[in-house]
């Protein structure tokens, strides 16, 4: 095989690209820059107006895109998503699992509801997903790349009310381990994005509950969704063919002080 000069190429011509979480924050973010590339992305989340407005505006940019509502803890309306949108644009060949919620509790006072749900959407969700996207992928025979949002969290905690969620992100880094070498013959590639403090919807939330921490990171300051874009790119593009079963940690050296 003959591999252009530099093998770099962000050209997303001809892929269907899923996007949980799509609805705000990293979610909204990574489906405008898969569309920008050239995928055609379905949008998934449970605030569907959001996602219409989203996906107008990829469209306006000349890009391709549809809602999906799907609630993250309801299993038939996951693999009703991935349905939807093989219906819409064709097989599913770009998975992004970022749908996620905090617990923004101690461990000993969180209610088992809340225990489910975390779980639920952290680990079940991206699990189940990632199954039925590679099943289709295998029917079909075809390649895909999945790349699940992990977090800086799965590495260390630092005690400030996130047990669960820290354990939760562990479980996607695990998640994305054995299926890259459950499905490496397959051609379906799975890593993992594992970002520290990044500005969105929940970062936001949590800086109103505990104030604004950036003066005691490294560098002061909180990253910007943009930072993350390359790597995205990097893990759904032909470079990273031979790239499976890592979690880039992307925390502006949050986590090594």
């Amino acid at each position: 095989m003959t591999y252009p000069l530099p093998n770099a190429s962000n050209d997303l011509t001809g892929q269907v690209a899923l996007v949980t979480g799509a609805s705000s924050g990293l979610g909204l973010r990574f489906a405008k820059v898969l569309a920008a590339a050239g995928a055609k992305v379905a949008l998934a989340a449970r605030r569907v107006d959001r996602l219409e407005a989203l996906a107008a505006q990829i469209k306006a940019a000349g890009g391709e895109a549809i809602a999906i509502a799907m609630d993250a803890t309801d299993a038939d309306q996951l693999i009703a998503a991935v349905a939807q949108a093989e219906a819409a644009f064709g097989t599913v060949t770009i998975l992004v699992n970022n749908a996620g919620i905090p617990d923004a509790q101690r461990a000993h006072k969180m209610p088992l509801e809340l225990i489910d749900r975390v779980l639920d959407i952290n680990v079940r969700a991206p699990f189940i997903l990632s199954c039925e996207v590679a099943r289709r992928l295998m029917a079909a025979d075809k390649p895909g790349r999945i790349v699940n949002i992990a977090s800086s969290a799965a590495y260390e905690y630092g005690g400030n009310g996130a047990a669960l969620y820290s354990v939760s992100k562990a479980a996607v880094v695990r998640i994305t381990e054995a299926l890259a070498v459950e499905w490496a013959r397959n051609h379906i590639n799975v890593n993992a994005i594992a970002p520290g403090a990044f500005h969105s919807e929940m970062m936001d939330g949590m800086l109103s509950r505990i104030g604004d921490f950036s003066a005691t990171t490294p560098r002061k300051r909180i990253g910007d969704p943009a930072q993350l874009d390359s790597t995205l790119l990097y893990l759904v593009s032909p470079a990273s063919d031979a790239v499976t079963g890592i979690s880039l940690r992307v925390d502006d050296g949050q986590g090594r002080r």
